[in-house]
């Protein structure tokens, strides 16, 4: 009985570090610059998040109960450009980390589902990428950086998408769907070291749907 006592005191802390948050309605969302409902899409229930025509990159909606420095994070999105989007819209959709509070500043990992199979290679190999907020948005990055904080991975608009985001410290990796390897690697997240919260994170002209957000630290 002490044997399994120890043992079931052992696990206590690995369960209680893991969290799930099922995005079936709005409670614990606070929304920033989009708008969000409670959804079922493709047989799933989900939030659908949406563009609420504010510009800059901090389009997010917080989980105001989550707090996140080091750890993995899992999500299925599902990203499209919406009615009457831009033709630079790409259906935008990922997670943003280690969130202030004012949301003034945070990490994001996000995939833009239209360039998974476009005949451009060009805009294939803008499949996947890393930002950190405000200071390195994606085009200083692509500008001052080429190919080191972007890749290509396959995707198809509007489908559900795995993705897992781990940090550890300066270090990051995404995954997406079933690969074994990460999609993107980048070795100086630029606010290593830093807590906050998770979010849910579109860009311009998109629609994106979220479930099942799972973490672990």
């Amino acid at each position: 009985m002490m044997r399994i006592v120890l043992v079931a005191s052992l696990l206590l802390p690995a369960l209680a570090s893991g969290q799930t948050y099922p995005l079936t309605s709005l409670d614990g969302i606070q929304l920033h610059k989009v708008k969000a409902e409670p959804v079922t899409f493709k047989g799933r229930k989900a939030v659908r998040v949406t563009d609420a025509g504010e510009s800059n990159e901090d389009r997010i909606a917080i989980l105001t109960r989550s707090e996140f420095q080091d750890g993995t994070i899992e999500v299925d999105v599902a990203g499209e450009p919406g009615p009457g989007a831009s033709q630079q819209a790409r259906g935008f959709a990922g997670i943003a980390f280690r969130v202030a509070p004012d949301a003034s500043r945070f990490e994001c990992f996000y995939v833009r589902p239209t360039n998974g199979r476009a005949d451009d290679q060009v805009r294939r190999n803008h499949s996947a990428q890393y930002f950190s907020f405000p200071e390195f948005p994606w085009f200083r990055l692509r500008k001052e950086f080429p190919e080191k904080y972007e890749t290509y991975v396959d995707l198809v608009p509007a489908e559900w998408t795995k993705v897992k985001i781990e940090a550890r410290g300066d270090k990051g990796r995404l995954w997406v769907n079933a690969a074994e390897q990460p999609t993107l690697i980048v070795n100086d997240l630029k606010l290593g070291g830093s807590k906050g919260a998770i979010a849910l994170w579109i860009g311009p002209g998109t629609v994106a749907h979220f479930s099942n957000l799972r973490l672990r630290q």
